[in-house]
């Protein structure tokens, strides 16, 4: 084995834990164990992740066990498996990504004079986001207002894809598929990933297929920045929940981290004054909030957590209406904030 392989997979096993909730969001930490359904992220007690041990051998930190499945590998294999990445240099990069490595500077070695772009990396994610259109009048367009979102279209960070490669776990063969596309920016503004919502081709829903939605690039710490901030910013986990909170309430500041795991991780702007955290009514939710709002306390940030009636604020919003809403959250919003956004 190549020793900076060796060096990447031990750092990852003393990490053990970070990687999992970063990967695999849907378990939860017993004992020494990460358990969670499947490598696929799916609730479930099934697959088994250990988080201390020794660096090699019979029980070692970092090695997984799939016990409905038989599966069984390391912390590589499962970065792989939850980001599509085929190419082993790319699936190297996001690993020194996750730990916070730089990419390594090879000198002397040849670079070919056309080589291939790889996937899953930032300049891939900025490709992918430059091809796109805007959501105005298009199949994503027509796939948000039928959940009750009409401002979509206004998104500076949304996107719409009409043919964005897609496949399902086992498939030997991508199908292009229409879909939303996300960008996903770190504190300056850079794009360091996009965050894919393949679509039915009338744009009702979803895509049928069994993986709907995939990111690519580094999200760890980022998020998609839906609207501008100033002192006060609303964070959540998914797009179009973070979209419902705009519909109702259009003067809030939010952002969308895209799952609970990187909700907890989501990195808060310099001179945030007010933070609200909104919820999904799951445990990993509510764990999530839990992390950031530690987080954001500890730096003197004021913190107020926003509960939807439903199972998150887009079946709120698709039930009762955008008023209803509206008053729902206005019970929740901070005296100091409610003027200014509320009018």
């Amino acid at each position: 084995m190549y020793s900076e392989t060796e060096d990447v997979i031990r750092a990852l096993a003393e990490n053990a834990e970070s990687v999992c909730r970063a990967y695999l969001p849907a378990g939860r930490r017993e004992g020494s164990y990460w358990i969670v359904g499947d490598l696929q992220n799916n609730p479930g007690r099934s697959l088994f992740v250990r988080l201390a041990g020794p660096a090699s051998g019979p029980g070692a930190a970092g090695k997984f066990t799939d016990g409905a499945t038989g599966e069984h590998g390391d912390l590589l294999d499962i970065i792989r498996e939850r980001t599509g990445i085929s190419r082993f240099p790319d699936l190297l990069a996001e690993a020194r990504a996750h730990l916070g490595r730089p990419q390594p500077v090879l000198p002397n070695t040849p670079v070919p004079k056309k080589p291939k772009a790889p996937g899953g990396t930032p300049a891939a994610a900025a490709r992918l986001f430059a091809a796109s259109v805007p959501v105005a009048g298009t199949l994503a367009d027509t796939y948000l207002r039928a959940r009750g979102i009409t401002q979509g279209g206004t998104m500076s960070a949304l996107r719409f894809h009409p043919n964005c490669w897609h496949r399902d776990e086992g498939q030997t063969r991508s199908i292009p598929r229409p879909a939303l596309i996300a960008a996903v920016t770190d504190g300056a503004g850079a794009m360091q990933g996009v965050h894919r919502t393949w679509l039915a081709l009338d744009g009702q829903g979803k895509a049928d297929v069994e993986t709907q939605r995939r990111a690519m690039g580094h999200l760890l710490g980022n998020a998609v920045r839906l609207t501008p901030h100033e002192d006060i910013l609303v964070v959540g986990e998914g797009i179009e929940t973070m979209l419902s909170l705009v519909e109702a309430v259009p003067g809030l500041p939010v952002w969308a981290a895209l799952s609970s795991g990187h909700l907890g991780a989501v990195q808060l702007p310099e001179g945030l004054q007010r933070l609200y955290i909104a919820i999904d009514r799951d445990p990993a939710g509510q764990r999530a909030a839990e992390r950031l709002s530690a987080r954001a306390t500890e730096v003197g940030i004021a913190v107020r957590v926003l509960e939807p009636l439903l199972g998150d604020f887009n079946d709120d919003l698709r039930a009762t209406g955008k008023e209803a809403l509206r008053q729902h959250l206005a019970g929740q919003i901070g005296l100091e904030d409610r003027q200014r956004l509320l009018g």
